[in-house]
């Protein structure tokens, strides 16, 4: 057993372990919401990840995502399961390299409890929601992320018992600069609210 799991079992009791390693979450899309939801989910115990992206590491992510430059041109899906392994070697990862489509989307989530919407299209977005809501998946996504200052606007809304949307709603890479601070607080609350749901369960 890994130093870090020893360290949230002293702090939060055996039975926190067995539900965080019990529930596997789907990360969907492993840029700047994705990744960084990621880690904070591993630091906080959850083991059993499926991560899908189909992109590469590229220079213009590192100012918001977890990534190194080291790692320019890999995979993103093998990138972020390398950083994350660096937390906990123990993790139980599923890489998927490869686009969310309508034709695969069930399938590519039939074996998670948990999905996590971080890609960045309105549409794919919509994809998810559309698809997976019916499934008995609990979705947590995000819409609204970008800019910066007055960081008490990106909210937790709770559309459905099944469905989360963190975000403000309207604030845009179209319409502002997509950085880190931002971005990373929209992550730890989609973060957040997977162990809530999870230690609920």
């Amino acid at each position: 057993m890994v130093e870090l799991t020893n360290l949230l079992k002293s702090g939060l009791g055996k039975d926190y372990i067995i539900k965080a390693d019990s529930v596997k979450v789907a990360i969907a899309g492993c840029g700047g919401l994705g990744s960084n939801c990621a880690f904070n989910l591993v630091r906080s115990g959850i083991t059993r990840l499926k991560l899908i992206d189909f992109d590469f590491v590229e220079q213009s992510n590192l100012n918001r995502q977890f990534f190194f430059y080291s790692q320019i041109g890999m995979p993103k899906p093998d990138a972020l399961a390398q950083n994350l392994m660096a937390i906990n070697p123990e993790l139980k990862l599923d890489i998927v390299k490869e686009k969310i489509r309508d034709g695969n989307i069930k399938d590519m989530f039939s074996d998670c409890q948990v999905v996590v919407e971080a890609l960045d299209g309105a549409r794919e977005k919509a994809m998810i929601a559309e698809a997976l809501l019916g499934e008995g998946k609990f979705i947590v996504s995000a819409s609204g992320v970008a800019g910066f200052g007055n960081t008490d606007r990106i909210k937790v809304h709770r559309i459905k018992k099944n469905f989360i949307l963190v975000g403000d709603l309207e604030t845009g890479s179209d319409k502002m600069p997509v950085l880190s601070p931002a971005v990373n607080i929209a992550a730890a609350k989609q973060a957040d609210i997977v162990i809530e749901y999870i230690m609920k369960q």
